[in-house]
This record gives structure tokens, C-alpha cells and sequence, in this order.
């Protein structure tokens, strides 16, 4: 009694959230060595174990990593009268206390004994009450994201914006981010980041490729080799309840007769019914309100528009040259010397040398080439320095063909002459903008017009658009009335092997058409976005800061865009706007008069000077030709 009573004043407080602690009540029926036994055992798995007997029966208190093997122990002795978790939900608590009771009675070696201690195993794992005390401090975690990534000031601000929130009501439900944006720019990394500024623990699920819906909701446990789901399954790895899920490529994920996975998710990604999330192999509600999930995806035209709808979709561009400068002297670079076993002092690389690397090895909207490029780099001067014994190695932009063989983009690789029929375009793509070169020519026919290049069936109707435009206003732009009786014209996009299609190269096709037919040469400083109507007009498109940074990539001096889309050079980089000029277009003459050389000019193979051809081009864009009088069915 005088060692009960001692036990009794030792005996802890039950810890809050902390699942692993549980009560087993053993039956004084069973004899002296059973219980010294199995006491042993207990202390042998446990990190602690305090035992308090009274008439009826031992309380062995424990806290433990292995739950299950406790219970199967106890089971093994027949001592578990009855069992309680701390801090369990009741209607939880009866569930497993009725499982256990059921695998009490199993004989050995039962079919179904496995399955229920399996099932027993999985849910004492789960941290059902146990939470990671959050970092709401706003300013370190901007010190801790600046750190981590340079740039990306959208998703630094917004996650800002959330641990402020957080730093005034604690109480407040987990958030659904997006991130969106073409591979290689840090979306998981951001993600990875986040966790850290928060001080939550994180669990990374890629669902790339994840087509059955039991890779979300679990199995039935009845069923030889269940499991439960990934989320589940991230959440006992991750060890608590508030953790931070990053589910990589989201716009993935697939469907076939075993389920859609995507439809499964919006249970778990709307802070509204996730509460209550029930896993088809847990059967019991599970609380996913406290859980922070950050999606990515490369774009947001395959992820169903319901569950688009549950998630707070924030862009991440393409970065420019500058912030890929800043990104490889201070993160890449000294990464790829660690990975080399080289030292700071060992190899020197310059400012010159990094920019010539971006601009003449990589054409890319994020940095992963650059990063394989550096490292190619720093294996080619470990060699070097291992064979010849020299102690330092400087690399120059003059230099780096030694260490990186001929740069694949030349600065040449575009035509730097203004061509008869040649247009620069801009398209939008899932890694980022792209030029794409529009090609025309003109020839003695009977009126065909030949389309090449892999065009979808949009693009093939914005050329069919775009013939009939010019061909209604001919008097109007200097063209033979008849040239749809005597002319063929033959339209091709270069790199016929890429898939091509969208409603955006109206005004780019119609100008090339009409430099094949006029002889007038097409500055080749110029790019443009837009699609045309059968009257002139210049429709609005998408995806203007991706295309803009390729036109910023390629060089390009000034990009005409439809009027429509002036709001959103709000979201240009402030570092494309300085080296771009934008020319805001209502109609198809203010493109042409833009793009267009003059006639006199056209033979000239030296572009005009940029303050000469931007205040030209501006002046004829923003004004149109008073001396024109408007046509039947056409729009100035």
C-alpha cells in the first residue's frame, strides 16, 4: 500500500493532444508473474509507465511510440478490461474499445485478428489531439522567406497577410493556396518555406498521375492490403494535427473506372466539410480544419472548375534576367560549389559570366536549366583543378565555351533585319511565354490559301479571319482588288512538330499577310499579341505578363497589345516595363501602321533608331490617319 500510494503521487497529468498516452486497467485475476511480465514489456517499449493498483484493478499509465504492440501484449495476457485514450472524442473512444474487444476473442491466427490489429495500429498512430505551437510573428518569417527565395513578392505577401490573421485570431481555419505558375520557378520550395516561417511541420504528396480515388479517401479495411489514404498518411508522418500538406501538381491528376481523385479532394480542400473528413479505412470523422494545404500546378485549364473554386490561385511568373542573376550568385551557385566539394576561393564566377550563361544557355522560365548548367560548369572546373593542380580557377564571359561547349542560343538566332511577310508573335505556353515567328508568302495562283505549321482549329479560323479582313478592306490598304482570284498565299508557323492553337496571332497572321502582299518590310524590333475581327477590331487576350517576358527575353523594343489588356501591365515586372514600350490597339490600321515599314523604306535592311521608331510607332498607333475615311464594315 505505502508503494500505491507513492505511485499514486507520482502519477502525471495526462498530457493534452498526445495520443500515445493511454490507460489500460488489468484484471487482478491473473497471477503474479503474468503481471510482472508484462509490466516489463511495457516498460521496455515505453518512454514512461507509472502503475497504480487499488482493489479491483492496476492502472498502468504509458506513454509509448508503440500502441499497438501494448495492446496486443495486453490482449496476449487477457488483462485489458477496458481501455481509454486521452482526449479522444467518445464516439471514438467506443469505436476502438469495440474492435479490441472483438479482437479479444479472435482465435490465433485469424484472418480477421490481422485486420483489426492492423486497423488498431494505424488509428492509435494518428496524433488525434496533438498540435505544433505556430511562429505568428510576421516580421521573422519575412526575414526567414526573403531568405529562402528571392523575388516571388505576391506569395511572400499573401502568406504575410495569413500569419498576421493568424497573430490576431488563432483561432482562425487553415487556408486552400494555389500556386500556379511554369516548372522550375519554386512553387514546392516556397511551400517547403512556408512551413518553415510558420514553425508548422510539413508533408509533401505529389499527385501527378493519381488516378483512384483510395489514394485520397483509403480503402474499406476489410479488403487484403488496405491502407488509408495520403492524407491520412501525411498527417501520421507528419506527427501532428496542424501540419502544412503540399499537394505537388494538382493539374495532374487523373480519373479512370476506379474513381476521380479530384472529386474525392473536395471534401478535403473546403474549410467548410473538412472538419468532419471520414477516410474510408478510419471510419471515424477526422478534423482537417486546422491543416494549412498548399497546392501547385502548372495551370489551372485542367483542374475541374469545382475544385478551382475551393482554392485561393496565386500566379507565379517566369522570373527575368535580373532576378535570375540574384538567384544564382546567391543560392545556385554556392549550392552546385558544395555539391562539387569546391571551395568560394576555388572558382570565381562574375556577373558577366552568369548573365552570358542566362542569355546564351538557357531560355527557360524558371532556373532549373541554369542550376544543370552551373553544375556542368563546376564538375568541368573540379577536373581542371584535380589535373593540372592549379589553386583557383576564374571564369570570364569570354571563357565559358571551355567550360560549357557553344552556347545553344546565340544572340543571333533571331533575325536582326526587317523582312517582307515576317512577324514576330507571342504565345502563351504551360512553361511560360514564347516568340512565335509568323511567316507569309505570296505567289502567282489561282487564289488557294495554304495553312502549315500544326495549327489547332482555332488558329486555322484566326487565319481564315484574318484573310477575309484584308480582302474586304483591299482598296483601303493599297491591295489588288482580285488578289483572291490571282495570288496564293501560304501561311506557316516555324517548328511544325510543336502543336499550335489559340485565339491571340489575328493581328499578327493579318500583318504578315498583308507585308507578303504590299512588299512592305515588318520591323523586326516589334511583337505583338491580339486577335482580329472580320471588321478590324482588336480583341483582348490572356496571359500578357508570360508574353511580355518573352518578348523582354528575345530582345524585343516594343509589343503592341489589344486596348483591352492596358490593366494588366499592372502585373508586368516593373523590370520588363522599363526596357519594353507598349502600344495600346483598338483596330487592325493602328497594328499596321505600327508594324509596317513605309513603301520608300521597305528596301532598307537597317532598322530605324528606337526613339525615332517608338515615337513614330506611337504617334500612328495612339492617332490614326485623319485622311482616311472609313470603309463599308470596317472599324478605324
Amino acid at each position: 500500500k505505502p508503494q500505491a500510494e507513492t505511485a499514486q503521487k507520482e502519477e502525471p497529468e495526462i498530457r493534452f493532444g498526445y495520443c500515445t498516452e493511454f490507460i489500460i486497467l488489468l484484471n487482478k485475476t491473473f497471477n503474479i508473474k503474468q503481471e510482472i511480465d508484462f509490466k516489463a514489456y511495457l516498460e521496455s517499449i515505453g518512454d514512461s509507465i507509472v502503475v497504480v493498483a487499488d482493489d479491483d484493478v492496476v492502472k498502468v499509465h504509458v506513454h509509448t511510440n508503440h500502441p499497438g504492440q501494448a495492446f496486443e501484449k495486453a490482449l496476449t495476457y487477457g488483462a485489458l478490461s477496458r481501455m481509454k485514450i486521452d482526449n479522444m472524442r467518445e464516439e471514438h473512444q467506443e469505436k476502438l474499445i469495440k474492435d479490441a474487444e472483438k479482437l479479444k476473442k479472435q482465435p490465433f491466427g485469424s484472418s480477421e485478428a490481422s485486420v483489426l490489429r492492423n486497423y488498431l495500429d494505424v488509428c492509435l498512430e494518428l496524433p488525434w489531439h496533438k498540435f505544433t505551437r505556430e511562429r505568428a510573428d510576421v516580421a521573422q518569417a519575412r526575414k526567414i522567406l526573403d531568405k529562402d527565395h528571392y523575388g516571388l513578392d505576391k506569395v511572400k505577401q499573401r502568406i504575410l497577410e495569413f500569419i498576421a490573421v493568424r497573430q490576431l485570431n488563432p483561432d482562425a481555419k487553415g487556408r486552400i493556396l494555389c500556386l500556379v505558375g511554369p516548372p522550375g520557378v519554386g512553387k514546392t520550395s516556397v511551400a517547403l518555406s512556408v512551413a518553415k516561417a510558420m514553425n508548422r511541420k510539413c508533408a509533401r504528396l505529389s499527385l501527378g498521375g493519381v488516378r483512384d480515388e483510395a489514394d485520397i479517401r483509403g480503402h474499406r479495411k476489410t479488403y487484403i492490403g488496405a491502407m488509408p489514404g495520403r492524407i491520412i498518411e501525411a498527417l501520421t508522418r507528419a506527427g501532428t494535427m496542424n501540419p502544412l500538406l503540399v499537394l505537388d501538381e494538382i493539374d495532374k491528376l487523373a480519373s479512370d473506372m476506379r474513381g476521380d481523385p479530384a472529386s474525392a479532394l473536395l471534401e478535403v480542400l473546403d474549410s467548410e466539410q473538412n472538419g468532419t473528413f471520414r477516410d474510408h479505412f478510419i471510419e471515424l470523422p477526422v478534423d482537417l480544419s486546422r491543416v494549412m494545404f498548399i497546392t501547385t500546378a502548372n495551370t489551372t485549364s485542367t483542374i475541374p472548375r469545382p475544385l478551382l473554386d475551393r482554392m485561393e490561385v496565386i500566379e507565379l511568373g517566369s522570373y527575368t534576367d535580373e532576378e535570375k542573376l540574384h538567384i544564382a550568385r546567391d543560392h545556385l551557385l554556392p549550392r552546385q560549389r558544395k555539391e562539387n566539394g569546391l571551395r568560394a576561393n576555388q572558382l570565381k564566377l562574375g556577373d558577366d559570366a552568369l548573365r552570358a550563361i542566362i542569355t546564351d544557355y538557357t531560355r527557360e522560365s524558371g532556373v532549373r536549366t541554369l542550376e544543370r548548367q552551373l553544375g556542368k560548369l563546376c564538375r568541368r572546373a573540379a577536373m581542371r583543378l584535380v589535373e593540372t593542380g592549379v589553386k583557383r580557377i576564374d571564369v570570364t564571359d569570354k571563357s565559358l565555351r571551355e567550360f560549357l561547349d557553344t552556347p545553344p542560343y546565340a544572340e543571333d538566332a533571331r533575325s536582326k533585319i526587317d523582312q517582307i511577310g515576317v512577324v514576330n508573335g507571342l504565345a502563351w505556353t504551360e512553361v511560360g511565354g514564347e516568340l512565335l515567328e509568323v511567316e507569309a508568302g505570296v505567289m502567282d495562283g489561282t487564289g488557294k490559301l495554304e495553312l502549315t505549321g500544326n495549327l489547332g482549329q482555332v488558329m486555322q479560323e484566326s487565319v481564315k479571319a484574318a484573310y477575309t479582313c484584308l480582302r474586304s478592306r483591299a482598296a483601303e490598304l493599297g491591295i489588288a482588288p482580285d488578289f483572291y482570284k490571282t495570288k496564293d498565299i501560304h501561311v506557316h508557323f516555324p517548328e511544325g512538330a510543336v502543336p499550335k492553337d489559340g485565339p491571340s496571332a489575328g493581328i499578327a497572321i493579318a500583318t504578315a499577310m498583308l507585308s507578303a502582299l504590299t512588299g512592305r518590310a515588318v520591323r523586326h524590333d516589334v511583337a505583338m499579341t491580339g486577335e482580329v475581327t472580320l471588321r478590324g477590331r482588336v480583341l483582348p487576350i490572356g496571359g500578357l505578363r508570360e508574353k511580355s517576358m518573352a518578348a523582354y527575353r528575345e530582345g524585343m523594343k516594343t509589343v503592341l497589345i489589344p486596348k483591352d489588356n492596358e490593366p494588366d501591365l499592372y502585373e508586368v515586372d516593373d523590370e520588363v516595363k522599363k526596357n519594353l514600350t507598349f502600344l495600346p490597339m483598338q483596330s487592325l490600321t493602328q497594328v499596321l501602321n505600327a508594324a509596317l515599314l513605309k513603301p520608300q523604306n521597305a528596301k532598307k535592311t537597317k532598322a530605324p533608331s528606337r526613339t525615332h521608331a517608338k515615337k513614330k510607332a506611337a504617334d500612328a498607333a495612339i492617332v490614326p490617319p485623319t485622311a482616311e475615311k472609313p470603309q463599308p464594315g470596317a472599324v478605324c
